[in-house]
Parts: C-alpha cells; sequence; structure tokens
C-alpha cells in the first residue's frame, strides 16, 4: 500500500520537482497550496487542494481527511530583496504560517516533517559551509527560515515531531523531461535572467556588483539541480519512514561558479553573447556560499547526479524556450 505525502507548496517551483520526485518512488502525492506563487498546470503528481498554510482550520481539515504519513513543507516566499521591502510578510506567511501547520500536524498526529530550508540562514561565510556553521542570516528571508528551523526542533523536543531540515544552496535548472519548470512573476533568479538575456537582445542582464572579494569580483554559488533536490526530499521522507531521527543537512554540490562564469555557461548554450550591466551590490547578498555536502551522503545516500553547470542550463533554457513557444 503506498505512503501518502503531504506537499505544502507543492505547485511551486521545488515543490513541483520534489513531487515529481516522491510520486516516481510510489508516494501518493497530495498538493496543499493557495497558488499566490505557484500554477495549477504544475500539479501533475496528485490532487490539488486549494488552501493557505495560514487558514488553521482548512489546513487542519485537509491533514485530518488525507491522514498523510509525512509533510514536506515548501510554502513560503522566498525572496531577498522583498524580504527587506515587506519582513512583516515573509514574518507572517513563513513563521506564523509554519507554526500553524506544525500545529495541525500535532493535532492530527502526523508525526514526521521534511522542511525545505535555505543557505541563507548561514550568512557570511568565506569557507566551505557545512551544518555546523554558524547561522547569522544577513537578511530577513534568511532570519525566518532559522526562526521556523529552531521552532521545528522545540516541536521536536516537546512533542516528537521527527524532521529532517533541508538547507538548499542554489536551486537551479529545470526538469529533463520538461514536464515543470521555473515561473516567476517578477524574476528575481540568475539563471532565468541570464537565459532572458540570449533569448532577447534588448534585455540586459544585470549583475549586482562586481567589486567583491571572489576570482572575478562577482558573487559565488554553489547551483544545485532542482531534480537533484527532489531526489534529496524522496531519500529524506525514507530516512524518517526507517525510523531516523531529526537531522539538518546541506544541500549543494561543493562547487561554486560566479555569475559571470554563469552568464558565459548562458552565452556557450545559447550561442551568442548576453548584453551585460554592473550594477551596485544588492542589500542581503554574502559574496560566496559554497556547500559541504558530505554529511547528506553518509546520512541519506544522497548525492548529486544532475548538477553540472552546462546540464542545469541546458535544461533551464529548454524549458523557457518550451515557456516562450506555449505563450499566445
Amino acid at each position: 500500500m503506498s505512503k501518502t505525502v503531504f506537499v505544502t507548496g507543492g505547485a511551486g517551483y521545488v515543490g513541483s520537482h520534489c513531487a515529481k520526485a516522491f510520486s516516481q518512488a510510489g508516494w501518493h502525492v497530495v498538493t496543499y497550496d493557495n497558488l499566490s506563487r505557484g500554477d495549477r498546470d504544475l500539479v501533475k503528481w496528485g490532487p490539488l487542494i486549494e488552501g493557505d498554510i495560514l487558514d488553521s482550520l482548512k489546513l487542519t481539515a485537509a491533514l485530518n481527511d488525507i491522514r498523510p504519513d509525512a509533510v514536506a513543507h515548501f510554502a513560503a516566499f522566498a525572496y531577498v530583496a522583498e524580504s527587506f521591502r515587506e519582513p512583516e510578510r515573509y514574518y507572517q506567511n513563513n513563521v506564523v504560517g509554519t507554526m500553524r501547520l506544525l500545529d495541525a500536524m500535532r493535532e492530527t498526529r502526523v508525526p514526521q516533517l521534511v522542511f525545505s530550508s535555505s543557505c541563507a540562514t548561514y550568512g557570511v561565510n568565506a569557507e566551505l559551509i557545512t551544518e555546523d556553521t554558524p547561522q547569522l542570516p544577513i537578511n530577513p528571508y534568511g532570519e525566518t527560515k532559522l526562526a521556523c528551523e529552531k521552532m521545528i526542533q522545540a516541536y521536536g523536543r516537546a512533542h516528537g515531531l521527527r524532521s529532517v531540515i533541508l538547507r538548499y544552496f542554489n536551486a537551479a535548472g529545470c526538469d529533463p523531461q520538461g514536464e515543470t519548470g521555473e515561473r516567476h512573476d517578477p524574476e528575481p533568479h540568475v539563471i532565468p535572467l541570464a537565459i532572458r538575456g540570449a533569448m532577447d537582445g534588448d534585455f540586459e542582464f544585470n549583475i549586482f556588483g562586481n567589486d567583491y572579494e571572489t576570482p572575478d569580483g562577482t558573487c559565488v554559488r554553489d547551483y544545485i539541480h532542482v531534480s537533484d533536490l527532489g531526489h534529496a526530499h524522496e531519500k529524506a521522507l525514507n530516512y524518517l519512514q526507517q525510523g531516523g531521527e531529526s537531522v539538518e543537512l546541506n544541500l549543494g554540490t561543493g562547487h561554486g561558479h560566479s555569475v559571470l562564469e554563469l552568464a558565459d555557461a548562458v552565452s556557450k548554450i545559447a550561442g551568442r553573447e548576453i548584453p551585460k550591466t554592473f550594477g551596485p551590490r544588492r542589500d542581503g547578498d554574502p559574496p560566496q556560499l559554497v556547500a559541504s555536502v558530505e554529511k547528506a551522503h553518509q546520512v541519506l545516500g544522497w548525492q548529486p547526479r544532475y548538477s553540472d553547470l552546462d546540464h542545469i542550463i541546458s535544461t533551464a533554457w529548454a524549458w523557457f524556450q518550451a515557456e516562450r513557444n506555449r505563450s499566445p
């Protein structure tokens, strides 16, 4: 008999890719999403319940009806710049919403949670980041994710919730089969913006800062293919099902690429130069974020398989080309 996972935010970018990975591994997937930042047509691997995580009554009723074995929680606002402009929305949605989910899980006796966290909890660190690196976020988004982590850990100690907290580095790329992909409006992410620069001759790809203490002056990030994230989440669910204890894990590749390297890789795949401009540094952007992923390998037996930079960009390029062809 198949197990059931309740996926909050499963109509979004990472959530929909993980829903596919869960379904392919034999899980029955139920998505719970208010569609404010997700898309109905990306819910392809099980039913959709339209609802908000802030709606305690609907959330509890849904969990009571579905009776899932576990919850995978992706429903969050995740734009650094927006979190500076509207911190109140981030604390309300991300922190209060997570508390209401935890309370609903407790009331309906759902004992296991996989939580979508972020490398933004670490802040500025020039070294390879391990799970023991101090968490000192420098933007409200990272602060809300860290607050959620602390809350989940406290519920675990007090109420027996077992959890896997997954701290992503830079989710990137799109489903190689083209069944789901990346959609944001407005688009804040670097790879889609670089691809737009290659597709549209009149769009300039703006790079925030070229005076960081990095090899070429631009920010360095650890880009992890979103399908690798899906695989890690599926392994995290199985780990909990097998009785695994609560744990926090980084998900990345252990290798960083600068924004200029990324732009060059997009140019190579597109076969054309990207018009580039350089602007001032953006608030809340650390110079470098690169993960140590040894612990995820040891605990889950996971390692990235699709995260070569050219593969990441080629799958994103294919998705955005198809999206353009789908547009009226």
